[in-house]
């Protein structure tokens, strides 16, 4: 039988339109020259697997590890068609990306059977504090016409709730949540493992590569995009435990959860049973504690611990940064 062990993946690179140039660097890749303006690096989207890089399951497909390993790899959370739950990817926007919202679970099943919605949070890792901003959410008092209107009068812009990022802001966005990252802005993002995206406004670019606007999606857009939700703000951390590190609660939902840990000292990560995938934001240190190696992890690095695993060990080198990301039940 395969001893399970913590998984490296490979990162999946995706050129966008409003791309910036960070990326590669991060994930020591110059071969990779052009504008990326997305790393996915845990995928089980159709197309787009993340496959292993490390041990004796090196080149397997998450979506293959599922079929092989199932409750050993992910514990009891819930798996929608079969699929890993939850999609991770580091986002650098140069420009702008789209006005756009994502449909909830019913929603997205009216029109496609399988389909899933979009709750998604993201944590701020770098922004430019003159010129980038965050929409999140509607400016108090606007409605359905009002919104409507703007999009007609190339005004929508003037109907969102808009703030300046801070390095550390986590904003957490439920499907039908209409927002955009704004220009300069360097980001992690987990959501739900789905590919609806319906884009409201684009900026009144033109797409280099057609020579044309990128298309819209004002109907389908208009019809998820949850009206009763006002500004959206970055949430406020719970301290979950202070001292000898500090553990945040960032965001708890139906489909995933989300903590940080900061800490200069020695720390358990992971949970018995459970799996969950550990995400470096700053400095470095190292995994152990299942009778191989140690792992190194740094910014950047990606790395799930398979429930049958349990938790390891995590040391530091000087003061360090994780995420750890849990899977719901």
């Amino acid at each position: 039988m395969t001893n399970l062990y913590p998984l490296r993946f490979e990162p999946i690179f995706q050129t966008n339109l409003w791309a910036g140039r960070r990326l590669p660097g991060l994930f020591h890749r110059p071969d990779v020259t052009d504008p990326i303006g997305e790393a996915w690096v845990l995928s089980d989207v159709d197309g787009h697997p993340s496959r292993v890089t490390n041990g004796l399951l090196a080149g397997q497909t998450l979506r293959e590890l599922l079929t092989t390993f199932g409750p050993r790899l992910v514990g009891p959370a819930r798996l929608p068609n079969g699929r890993f739950p939850v999609l991770l990817k580091f986002i650098d926007a140069a420009q702008e990306l789209s006005v756009q919202v994502h449909p909830n679970d019913a929603q997205a099943r009216q029109k496609r059977p399988t389909g899933a919605g979009k709750t998604e949070a993201w944590v701020i890792l770098d922004a430019d504090p003159e010129t980038s901003r965050i929409y999140a959410g509607f400016r108090d008092g606007v409605r359905e016409e009002t919104f409507r209107a703007a999009l007609a009068t190339r005004t929508t812009p003037d109907t969102l709730h808009a703030f300046s990022p801070q390095r550390g802001d986590c904003v957490f966005l439920p499907a039908g949540t209409v927002h955009a990252i704004g220009a300069n802005v360097l980001l992690f993002e987990i959501q739900q493992t789905s590919d609806i995206t319906y884009r409201l406004y684009d900026w009144d670019r033109v797409d280099a590569k057609t020579g044309q606007p990128r298309e819209l999606h004002i109907d389908d857009g208009l019809a998820c995009s949850d009206f009763t939700q006002g500004p959206c703000d970055p949430v406020v951390p719970t301290i979950v435990q202070n001292d000898p590190f500090r553990r945040e609660e960032l965001v708890r939902c139906e489909y995933f959860q989300l903590h940080r840990l900061t800490t200069a000292t020695p720390l358990m990560v992971g949970e018995p049973g459970r799996c969950r995938v550990i995400v470096g934001l700053e400095g470095q240190g190292t995994l152990s504690g299942w009778g191989a190696e140690p792992l190194p992890i740094a910014c950047g690095d990606v790395v799930l611990l398979p429930a049958e695993l349990g938790a390891v060990t995590f040391v530091p080198t000087g003061k360090a940064v994780l995420l750890e990301c849990g899977l719901s039940e």
